[in-house]
């Protein structure tokens, strides 16, 4: 659904301002939301980015408000000492400012650390250091798809979208990783200093990630709305890992190019099996014989 996208008449946005915006994207206060950036696109707002990270840690309050905090720029094999209070995040201002707020926890990723405020973020960004891959499942990455956040991309657009990393370790895409990790630590709040072996994303799929952007608007995984002057998109992780899965399994390097969608209607071995099981689940035995003999058709 495409929320109006009407010119704007603010000079300057208040906090009431953005608060309301937020409301108008149906975005609930008590929601976890990952946001990606930019604080050119938004305008001018009161008190500047620090009036825009006000409004939604007010706004958010009753949920969890979470921010990538990369510093994959930073952190490789000649500088490989993450400090999770000091080094600075790489993917723009309103990170590294939120990051830097207190009570916000930030988690122990070398390359892929995410910043949390509000209900559970202790819960939310503890373990992350525990995984050789940046967006293991298990980690705050993962935990988006489990908790149905909402992510919210200001003015960026959806290429920037790190879940679809974590999508394609899931789904066991060739060389979206290297197989050697790098030998990385992690130097904690209280001073400790612990190792965190970590396979970096190999390649360029992020180039790509743009490209289901129609595809997941057409199918209600992405909304479009507005925070200030920026056009925003607000993606339901669940939906977005749902419908990404399935396209990986038609086509494991959709992220290697810019050729067009696989059609999904196109049902390759894997994907009938898939459905065979789950028609089996459900006592189908009408459309599980029309699965079989799909399945003898592609054998």
């Amino acid at each position: 659904m495409l929320w109006p996208l009407t010119e704007q008449d603010v000079d300057l946005y208040s906090k009431s301002d953005l608060k309301k915006q937020l409301a108008d994207m149906r975005l609930r206060p008590d929601d976890t939301v990952m946001v990606h950036s930019s604080m050119r696109s938004i305008g001018e707002v009161e008190n500047r980015a620090a009036g825009v990270l006000d409004a939604m840690m007010e706004y958010f309050a009753p949920g969890l408000l979470v921010f990538p905090t990369l510093s994959y720029k930073f952190i490789h094999a000649d500088a490989p000492v993450f400090k999770v209070n000091e080094t600075p995040s790489c993917v723009g201002i309103l990170p590294e400012l939120f990051r830097q707020r207190p009570g916000v926890i930030r988690s122990w990723h070398p390359t892929h650390s995410v910043a949390a405020y509000g209900r559970d973020a202790a819960e939310f960004t503890a373990g992350h250091e525990k995984f050789n891959t940046p967006c293991d499942r298990l980690s705050p990455w993962g935990k988006l798809v489990d908790r149905r956040a909402r992510i919210l991309f200001i003015g960026t657009g959806t290429s920037c979208n790190t879940l679809l990393h974590g999508i394609e370790f899931w789904m066991n895409v060739p060389e979206c990783a290297y197989l050697i990790p790098q030998d990385l630590q992690v130097e904690t709040p209280d001073g400790r200093i612990i190792a965190v072996p970590t396979r970096r994303h190999q390649g360029q799929h992020w180039r790509f990630y743009g490209k289901p952007e129609a595809f997941l608007i057409e199918h209600g995984a992405i909304t479009v709305g507005r925070f200030g002057d920026a056009v925003c998109h607000v993606a339901d992780a669940a939906k977005v890992a749902e419908l990404i899965s399935q396209l990986l399994r038609a086509e494991p390097l959709l992220f290697t190019d810019d050729r067009p969608l696989p059609a999904l209607n196109s049902w390759s071995a894997v994907g009938v099996a898939h459905l065979a099981v789950l028609l089996l689940l459900n006592n189908c035995s009408e459309s599980l014989q029309f699965s079989a003999d799909l399945l003898d058709l592609l054998a």
